[in-house]
């Protein structure tokens, strides 16, 4: 394992990869930027063009503090393949944990699992396929658990938030009869990636077929899914949304959690999922982030009793990047409560985790 605070990210130039960087140099963890194309991974590293010469006569990149005179050294560029396992192995060496953000995942998670087993380092992805996660449960819970690894897959907006907003909201309860997770968002304006990963699915699943976990087990579907009324709290209230929506969190939240029906749903922006000429999210702010608003409602029910976590925040790409970093970080320290393959919610303390995205995520809690 890296002796250092030295974090590669795996699909560093993506979309969601460069909230991840950002959020990894404001926390003061070292990223290296690992992926295939070497002139995308260089421009994310240097930000700029070349402007003048270093004092060793070469050319200088990055940042340039001009009230001293000297420079801000980029982070490592590291180019690997997830169909090359020794390119891999070469750009994890020398850190101490790997972030996957390079979908879809159906093909890089594996490969890069296995490399960070090799290396003897954590992993953490944030993968919304519920196929590809479904594949590291399968796979790794084994040989992870013997090895004392830590594997922490769909540490994401999709999959991790819902999965601690889930745990935290039982408290106590030793199990419930139901979860229902409702995503609030006020648009959806899909990276590319977002819809190469959605077309892997399709494809794995058979097209026109869903997903939805009932009676303790998932099972696939050929019908249209249900569109019902569900209440948001305010300011959003009552909304017409999509029943069985299904993303990741039906395999994050019964991985470790006694729920027998597991159910998400998505408001309005399932709409601009669905079209094909919606356009890819744009920045509104300095931290790059686009003017998506989300609000996402999560009610467990244990007999007549019932129990409610709420989130709030802007972006839903941005706001991966505080839930991976976040995870990763307390990997590194120790702070888990769980060894080989798990998520968010059985990971880590979740109310604790929750507490501490702030500012990036509200979250509110209700008994």
């Amino acid at each position: 394992m890296g002796t250092d605070r030295t974090v590669a990210v795996f699909g560093a130039y993506g979309h969601t990869g460069r909230f991840v960087v950002a959020e990894l140099r404001a926390r003061g963890l070292r990223p290296v930027l690992v992926g295939r194309d070497p002139d995308k991974l260089k421009a994310l590293a240097y930000g700029m063009e070349p402007y003048g010469t270093g004092p060793s006569g070469t050319t200088a990149y990055g940042t340039e503090e001009r009230a001293t005179g000297t420079y801000t050294t980029p982070p490592d560029v590291r180019t690997a393949s997830a169909h090359d396992p020794a390119s891999v192995d070469r750009a994890l060496t020398g850190a101490a944990a790997v972030i996957n953000c390079a979908g879809p995942f159906a093909t890089t998670a594996a490969p890069v699992i296995e490399a960070a087993l090799r290396a003897g380092i954590p992993y953490v992805d944030v993968a919304a396929e519920i196929e590809a996660n479904l594949d590291t449960f399968a796979h790794y819970a084994e040989r992870a658990r013997e090895s004392g690894a830590s594997i922490v897959p769909a540490m994401a907006f999709f999959g991790g938030l819902g999965d601690l907003l889930a745990t935290a909201a039982m408290g106590d309860w030793a199990t419930v009869d139901e979860a229902h997770i409702a995503y609030g968002l006020s648009s959806w304006h899909p990276t590319a990636g977002t819809r190469t990963a959605g077309a892997v699915s399709r494809e794995r699943r058979g097209h026109g077929r869903r997903i939805r976990y009932t009676g303790g087990r998932l099972e696939h579907r050929d019908d249209a899914p249900p569109t019902l009324e569900w209440r948001f709290p305010e300011p959003l209230g009552p909304r017409t949304v999509i029943g069985e929506f299904t993303m990741a969190d039906v395999v994050t939240v019964p991985s470790h959690l006694t729920v027998p029906e597991v159910r998400t749903y998505m408001a309005e922006a399932a709409r601009d999922l669905a079209a094909p000429d919606t356009p890819a999210p744009a920045a509104v702010d300095e931290r790059g982030r686009s003017d998506q608003t989300f609000l996402v409602d999560v009610v467990v029910r244990s007999g007549g009793a019932e129990r409610r976590a709420v989130a709030r925040g802007q972006d839903i790409y941005a706001a991966t990047a505080p839930l991976v970093v976040e995870a990763v970080e307390r990997v590194l320290t120790g702070r888990t409560r769980a060894v080989g393959v798990a998520s968010a919610g059985k990971m880590f303390d979740a109310p604790d985790f929750l507490r501490a995205l702030s500012p990036h995520i509200t979250v509110e809690l209700f008994s």
